[in-house]
């Protein structure tokens, strides 16, 4: 299989139950939920995105023909020698349309443990480390477990509403404010939400008020 890399660099996870962990992003190039075009964005089951994944020109991007091939550059990016356990988040667009086996196996063997963020539309294979999802209202929800959801909130359509979502199984619930220009209203109510159901926690993308990639 050959897979289609966005972007792949050292950083910080800026959200979520790993904020501040080092990592190195791996950005696949697509997505099932918008085309990544401006001009589909009206039309997308996802209108809301704010990452690039069309192509393969980023930094550290590309297409490589075999899981060992791409293992081996993720391990180049990270930086910190062997201090710590590497951690890999595999990110889109949607990595659940490339993300296989054989990748998975890959950057276990390298050293890695793996973590992917997902809409939850495609089933995740085994063997996964850290499993987020991120729900769309209007997809199918097709990964209904895993260790944390991440609803980015307020989606307008009644069915991606919190209380939506509790039933399922897993060990973190994360409203996440949406971006845009109503960031600030819509963080003093994922705040309220929060503060009257305590089982969901805020999640701040702290990568964008710290400038980090």
């Amino acid at each position: 299989m050959t897979y289609s890399v966005k972007e792949m660099y050292y950083t910080l996870q800026g959200e979520g139950a790993h904020t501040g962990r080092p990592a190195v992003f791996l950005r696949f190039s697509g997505c099932n939920l918008w085309s990544g075009r401006e001009e589909h964005r009206a039309q997308a089951v996802c209108r809301f995105c704010d990452t690039q994944f069309v192509g393969v020109d980023g930094p550290g991007g590309g297409k490589f023909d075999s899981a060992r091939e791409l293992a081996v550059a993720v391990a180049r990016q990270w930086q910190a020698g062997k201090a710590g356990t590497p951690y890999v988040v595999c990110t889109g667009g949607e990595p659940l349309l490339q993300i296989d086996g054989a990748l998975i196996a890959a950057l276990h063997e390298a050293g890695f443990e793996i973590g992917v963020e997902s809409n939850g539309t495609i089933a995740a294979p085994d063997g996964i480390d850290w499993l987020c999802i991120s729900p769309k209202a209007d997809a199918t929800l097709a990964q209904r477990s895993g260790d944390e959801l991440k609803l980015v909130y307020p989606q307008l359509e009644a069915e991606a509403q919190p209380g939506e979502f509790e039933g399922l199984a897993f060990r973190h619930f994360y409203l996440q404010p949406m971006d845009g220009d109503d960031l600030l209203e819509n963080t003093k109510r994922a705040i309220d939400y929060c503060k009257q159901n305590p089982r969901w926690h805020l999640s701040v993308q702290t990568h964008k008020y710290l400038g980090i990639d």
